[in-house]
Formats: structure tokens, sequence, C-alpha cells
């Protein structure tokens, strides 16, 4: 699941707002835990958060939440699972104004790849992920600290730090 996740998903740019708003939830429920455990819970994430349809998520009741702390689909972290909600809202807010994916992008760095040697090359966060984090919590995000904002940039495609070497980018640039 996991070669499978780093070979399929980690590092292709996504830019549809909702996948992106998935994701950064995700790498928030990440904290303190391994990402594997939450890629192995993302189906049930998204039965339970119906879908990240943030509309819905943003209306979720305290009975709502306690329903969720009894999922064992998910991480039941109050905290966690407070910030989904308040995280809802807070992308429903710049959805108003426009496109998350334009407001999350402009994050990132002009020079996309990185092409690191070693692990001991990749940053754990940068002045990108520095400045996405600082303004995602003005805006009222939670869980979204400079390192889980450069994992997320991880993911998402906004950096590239595959190795040098590394096999998925071989068969992605032979396909």
């Amino acid at each position: 699941m996991y070669v499978r996740y780093h070979d399929e998903e980690w590092g292709r740019p996504v830019h549809d707002d909702r996948e992106l708003f998935e994701l950064l939830c995700l790498e928030g429920a990440q904290a303190g835990l391994s990402w594997l455990t939450v890629l192995r819970k993302r189906d049930g994430y998204r039965r339970a958060f119906d879908g990240f349809d943030a509309a819905k998520m943003a209306r979720y009741t305290a009975r709502k939440k306690q329903q969720l702390l009894r999922n064992p689909g998910i991480v039941r972290n109050r905290l966690k699972v407070d910030a989904f909600v308040g995280n809802a809202r807070a992308y429903l807010e710049i959805k108003n104004v426009g496109s998350f994916a334009d407001f999350l992008w402009q994050f990132a760095p002009p020079r996309r790849r990185t092409q690191p040697r070693v692990l001991g090359d990749v940053p754990a966060s940068t002045a990108h992920s520095d400045a996405m984090s600082r303004e995602l919590k003005k805006r009222g995000f939670k869980f979204v600290g400079t390192k889980i904002c450069y994992a997320f940039m991880q993911a998402s495609g906004m950096v590239d730090d595959h190795l040098q070497g590394c096999s998925a980018i071989r068969r992605r640039n032979s396909a």
C-alpha cells in the first residue's frame, strides 16, 4: 500500500481544490503518527468525513463530532476532529474568493524538483512551508505547522523530493 502510494500518488502535482483539502487534512491527521497509519485509514476518513465535502463538514455538530470520536475507521483524536471541522470552515472562506489550489500553489517554490541524493538531504521544512503555515494559521487552519505543510507540499507535488535514481521517477519518465 505504501509503495503503491509512493509510486502512483506522492509527488504528483494536484490542482483539484477538494483533493488538496483532503490531503491537507490527512497530513494534519498524521501529526505524531506515521503516514502509513493515516494511509491505512484514508478510506475510513473519506467515509467518516463525507468524502471531504467541506460544506457538510463545516456544519458538523457536537453530536456528529462525538460520533466521529467513536469511529474506529479514523484516528480518534478530539483536537484533530475539531481541526477538520474548523479547517472546512476556513477552506470555504478561501473558496468564497477563489480557488483553493491557486491559494496554496502560490507558496510552491519556483523550482519543483530538488533531486536529493540521500534522505538526509531532504529538509523537514523550508521558507516556503513556513510562509504557507503562517498564512493558513492566520486564516484559522489547525494542524498546519511548517513540517506538516512541507510534507503536504511534497505529497501534492508542489515540491518533488524523490531521491535521485528513485524507481518511481524512472517509471514515470519512461511512461
